[in-house]
């Protein structure tokens, strides 16, 4: 029987029924566990057994070091729903997302100016120079941070000079904004730079032929094409400052106790409540999941539009 098919016997609906089907192609499933094998087995070692240890432990209230694990209910996750701690997830969020918008507002104008105004010969040279604190510890670069901030730093030695008041900044929210806005921008002008080097020049030229002023370009030309490097930049800087530990701790002082402060309290500090901590990692998690369900959703809509 030949493979060929007339285009003769479809111009019958009644032949559709006589084509024959093309073979399904077959799956070597061994082979493909195979290479699935090394990195399944790392993300259940590493990520899913840690993850069900925690949300067990979760269900175990007032557990310490050393007690039985027999999970009897929510009741961790009912003592989330104090006020008190209910300010410290809100305070989270809020410096998360204070966070992402001072990087999504100071890194756009960087990476357009890097990827579509600097000659190409020094726009790897300057997205090098612009990760170079990449390269230092973040602790040494809170240190840095409390040098220039503290009542006796640099900041306001420089304001006493020029005959300003001075501003008392340390041990504070803005501290803590200004130490994680540093360390996290240039993560957003990465993945904006990647967006920005692949716009189409041509719509805007379009958009200007017919009429659009910049501002009206940027918004219906640029933004809609450059939305998913927006949307993953601001999900990497929201969920990197959610579990941030470091500058809270050094730069906020006591006035500023984050969820993963209290988190490392429950497990490493004087109050030492296993249970409460896992209830309080499990709710960071879901608050991460959202932000990635949401990403993916967006990854999937966009090119529809």
């Amino acid at each position: 029987m030949s493979n060929q098919i007339h285009h003769s016997q479809l111009d019958s609906p009644d032949n559709l029924a006589e084509v024959p089907k093309l073979p399904r192609p077959q799956v070597n499933w061994v082979e493909a566990l195979t290479l699935l094998a090394p990195s399944g087995i790392w993300l259940l070692l590493l990520l899913v057994l840690p993850t069900l240890i925690i949300f067990e432990l979760s269900l175990v209230p007032d557990i310490r070091p050393g007690d039985v694990v027999n999970p009897s209910g929510f009741k961790n996750y009912i003592r989330i729903l104090d006020p008190l701690y209910l300010q410290v997830i809100w305070r989270s969020l809020f410096l998360a997302f204070g966070t992402t918008i001072i990087c999504l507002i100071l890194g756009f104008p960087v990476a357009y100016w890097i990827a579509q105004i600097a000659p190409k010969r020094w726009r790897n040279l300057l997205i090098i120079a612009f990760v170079l604190p990449l390269w230092t510890s973040s602790l040494l670069r809170s240190y840095a941070w409390i040098t220039i901030l503290r009542p006796t730093g640099l900041l306001n030695s420089l304001l006493t000079n020029l005959g300003l008041p001075t501003l008392e900044l340390l041990n504070r929210i803005p501290a803590v904004l200004i130490g994680m806005s540093y360390g996290l921008l240039p993560y957003m002008v990465l993945i904006l730079y990647a967006s920005l080097e692949k716009l189409d020049k041509r719509l805007l030229e379009a958009a200007a032929d017919l009429g659009a002023n910049p501002l009206q370009a940027f918004w219906q030309v640029t933004v809609p094409q450059i939305l998913p490097g927006i949307a993953a930049g601001s999900m990497l800087v929201f969920i990197t400052g959610l579990g941030d530990f470091i500058d809270p701790e050094l730069l906020g002082g006591a006035s500023s106790m984050t969820a993963a402060r209290l988190v490392y309290n429950q497990f490493l500090g004087a109050t030492q409540n296993w249970g409460f901590g896992s209830a309080l990692s499990m709710t960071l998690i879901l608050f991460v999941s959202i932000a990635i369900a949401f990403l993916i959703k967006l990854g999937e809509a966009t090119p529809k539009q």
